[in-house]
């Protein structure tokens, strides 16, 4: 029975923080534009926003090739299983969001 509590639980805390997020939002800005406020106040500035699909994409691969590298540790050196799939995951997936930066701050400097 836990196997099907746990997973209802994590998910419903998950949609529960975001409708409460979202709704808390959505109510503070219909107060603000009651009040006179600019709606311009809540446009988001593009100029200083990540391609997320990039970056995700991006760590998506990294772990993908960690994973691969990991297997090939394991199965041609004396590495443990337990060491070489973490260390390989964190190791490229870190990697590919540092070039991920290197990407984007290029883009920011060509942009201005």
């Amino acid at each position: 029975m836990t196997e099907v509590l746990i997973p209802l639980i994590v998910f419903s805390s998950i949609f529960g923080i975001a409708y409460v997020f979202l709704n808390t939002r959505n109510k503070e800005r219909l107060s603000l534009i009651e009040k006179g406020a600019d709606a311009s106040l809540f446009a988001t500035k593009k100029n200083h926003r990540s391609n997320l699909t990039l970056k995700f994409g991006m760590l998506a691969v990294g772990i993908g090739i960690g994973i691969l590298i990991a297997s090939l540790l394991e199965s041609y050196t004396v590495l443990d299983e337990e060491v070489a799939y973490p260390s390989m995951i964190f190791l490229f997936g870190g990697m590919f969001l540092v070039a991920n930066a290197m990407i984007e701050k290029k883009d920011r400097v060509d942009q201005e």
